[in-house]
């Protein structure tokens, strides 16, 4: 259906004359009968009858009207979901209850007036062609591609390192540790059924473990997070590993412990991914609340993979 000739007839029958339909539209006179001759035609049926002092809606018109102004309602909500600065701003997360979905409560708070869509897509290398495509506006994601840079017209920036802590149950011998070395775990096994290959979380934990010389291992079902913490609970042998900011709930019984981790302290690199032409004026907000909050990575105490570390400075020529 033409939705031109549908938005002439509303306005003829808003202004019940063609004459002034058509000071409304800035056409002629003319141009207002042709289009709704057309729009009669399409339908099969008479929309006005025509008088001297203006144009009558029929009974067909009078039934049609309401629908016609739904179908233009439609047509400007279409538009408006892809209008620059009036489409929700597409952000993925790698989990709901992951410490980058508070990143983003935190930045909705200081501009409550954005309109944001949050969706999760799997690993990284979805989300960055999805950002490539266009499908969403950015993505907080780890970057595990030194030798293979992001595509072009694609960005990162660190946002985010989140330190990581040691979660066991209260019959773990390191249950009742304040903090706990790295070198402690040694020879220890970290359960994290979720890791699963191919991912930039699995790349992170695979050389955490072979740098210190612990065991992740990703073996059994993975029945959820909450599955995971009952097992931790009543095991007096296997740990794993959170964020610090990640929000957990359990029940009272199972008595959980978040042990930080030192000597160094490993954190996950959290960066935001965005393409460079993208023009949604909330992704520049987005970035620039994001680079405010981000003190930058201290200078030692850390721990991160080779692939997050920033590479050296080019030599000087001669």
């Amino acid at each position: 259906m033409d939705l031109i000739a549908v938005r002439t007839f509303v306005t003829a029958a808003d202004a019940g004359q063609f004459q002034e339909a058509a000071a409304d539209l800035s056409i002629t006179p003319q141009a207002v009968s042709k289009r709704i001759a057309a729009l009669e035609k399409d339908l099969g049926v008479r929309l006005f009858s025509r008088t001297a002092r203006g144009a009558r809606l029929t009974i067909d018109g009078q039934a049609f009207l309401p629908y016609a102004r739904a179908l233009l309602q439609a047509e400007d909500r279409a538009a408006a979901s892809v209008r620059p600065g009036r489409r929700a701003l597409r952000v993925d997360v790698i989990g709901r209850r992951a410490s980058v979905a508070g990143l983003l409560r935190d930045f909705h708070r200081t501009h409550p007036e954005t309109e944001l869509d949050v969706v999760t897509l799997f690993d990284s290398a979805t989300a960055i062609a999805a950002v490539r495509s266009g499908t969403i506006d950015a993505t907080f994601r780890a970057v595990t591609m030194p030798g293979r840079p992001l595509p072009d017209g694609v960005e990162a920036a660190p946002v985010f390192d989140e330190p990581l802590h040691l979660f066991t149950g209260p019959a773990h011998d390191l249950a009742a540790a304040a903090s706990i070395a790295l070198a402690q775990l040694a020879g220890r096994r970290i359960w994290m059924p979720a890791n699963l290959p191919g991912t930039e979380w699995a790349a992170y934990y695979d050389e955490l473990a072979a740098t210190f010389g612990l065991t992740v291992d990703a073996v059994g079902p993975d029945f959820g997070f909450e599955a995971l913490l009952d097992t931790i609970a009543a095991s007096s042998t296997l740990a794993t590993f959170v964020s610090e900011q990640t929000p957990l709930v359990w029940p009272a019984g199972h008595d959980l412990r978040r042990i930080p981790l030192r000597d160094p302290t490993p954190v996950y690199p959290h960066s935001l991914i965005w393409r460079t032409d993208n023009p949604h004026p909330a992704l520049t907000a987005l970035r620039e609340h994001l680079a405010a909050a981000y003190p930058g990575r201290p200078d030692d105490g850390i721990w991160t993979p080779h692939w997050a570390q920033p590479a050296p400075p080019a030599p000087t020529p001669g």
